[in-house]
Formats: C-alpha cells, structure tokens, sequence
C-alpha cells in the first residue's frame, strides 16, 4: 500500500515509445515537405518501390508497403492517372509490369532532394546530438543493404 503523499517514479523508458515518438516527427516533417510535390509518404513509397524493383507484381508491392493489394491497385491506378507510372501489361488475368514514366522519375529524384533535406534536418550536423546518434545507429545497422523486417 502506497501513501497518499508517495508520488510514482519516472516511467520506464521503452525503446518502442521512444521509436514510435521519433517516427512521428518524421513522418510529421516529411510529410509536410511532401506537400508541394503533391506527394504523400505512400506514395513516396510507391514510387520508391516500383523504380527500385523492377518487374514487382502487385502482391510484392503490397507486400513491401505494408498494404492489401486492392489498396496497391488503388493506389497504382491513382499514380497512372497522375502520368507517374504505367503498366506496360494491365489485362486481366496476366502479371503486371509496372515502371514509372518520365515524368514519375523527375518526381522521384525531386522528393528524394526533399528527404535528403528532412534527413539533415532531423539527424544531420546540426540536430539534437540524440537524433544524431539514432540516425547514424539507424543507418549503421542498415548499411548491409537488409530490409527491416
């Protein structure tokens, strides 16, 4: 039995609380300095995944993105629409090959100069000396080129 006067401790610290809090001012940061692309993250995402895997179905971009597959239709017929991708073989029934057009590149490389600037911002040379060593410990451990799980 605890007195009326005791106060609890200071919570325990929790990798996961002090992860998910990181990721939403990144995803808060980046997600704004998507907006004049006309870019959400997904997107981004989208667009990251079909340029770095060439060839991917549907199902591996579902896969990849964390998603349903009805919602990678959704979303990659949204991305056609806007001239960014196309599918070289959209007929029922036969796999699909989905590549990003010209325009679908330029907007890349551009969104890939704005995550490079939201990087530095939030882990670079000038950020808080824990986002920095967070973003080099993120890194690091990434460098062999293994997707998280």
């Amino acid at each position: 039995m605890t007195s009326e006067n005791s106060r609890p401790g200071p919570p325990a610290i929790s990798a996961s609380v002090i992860v998910l809090t990181l990721a939403r001012k990144v995803e808060t940061e980046l997600g704004a300095a998507l907006v004049p692309l006309d870019l959400t993250i997904g997107r981004l995402g989208l667009l990251g995944h079909i340029s770095g895997v060439p060839g991917a179905s549907f199902s591996d971009l579902a896969r990849m993105s964390g998603i349903s597959v009805q919602s990678v239709h959704t979303a990659v017929k949204a991305l056609v629409a806007a001239g960014l991708v196309r599918d070289r073989t959209a007929r029922a029934g036969s796999a699909s090959t989905i590549e990003l057009t010209p325009k679908g590149s330029r907007l890349l490389r551009k969104a890939e100069e704005v995550l490079a600037e939201v990087d530095e911002r939030l882990f670079g040379a000038e950020a808080d000396p824990i986002r920095r060593q967070i973003g080099a410990a993120i890194l690091a451990a990434f460098a062999n080129g293994i997707p998280p799980r």
